[in-house]
């Protein structure tokens, strides 16, 4: 089993529209939730992504990023193209694609992704809804 697991999920109401992304990094019994709010406009594919970018950038910051990471998601679309299964064919994908690539590249030698069940990402999921729903009451 990996070191460090990570949740991550995107989601946009109105696809596209109003999105957020959410990560739950799990190193032992610590736990770190990232939200954030990512404007309207955005597709869920994309806000995916971000979560993996957001995700990543604050294992980075933590020191984490030489430890072995389990990246899981419940977009096997995104699992996929991460693991070079599909290919990007939304073109709007390509720079997110590449802030991963380049992040895994640069800082992660030992990182996998993983599809999971919704169920499985619950936590993931309402770090995405509280985003949105915090901007709307703003």
């Amino acid at each position: 089993m990996a070191e460090i697991v990570i949740y991550t999920d995107g989601g946009a109401r109105g696809n596209p529209g109003k999105a957020g992304a959410g990560a739950l990094l799990i190193d032992g019994a610590k736990k770190i939730e990232i939200k954030k709010y990512l404007g309207d406009g955005r597709t869920n594919n994309w806000a995916e992504y971000e979560a993996v970018i957001l995700a990543l950038t604050e294992a980075k910051k933590r020191g984490l990023s030489e430890r072995e990471i389990e990246v899981r998601m419940d977009s096997e679309l995104i699992q996929r193209q991460l693991t070079d299964v599909y290919q990007i064919k939304e073109e709007t994908l390509w720079p997110q694609y590449m802030k991963v690539h380049n992040l895994i590249v640069a800082h992660f030698p030992r990182i996998s992704f993983v599809h999971v069940p919704r169920a499985e990402n619950a936590e993931a999921d309402r770090l995405v809804n509280e985003a949105i729903d915090e901007a709307a009451q703003a």
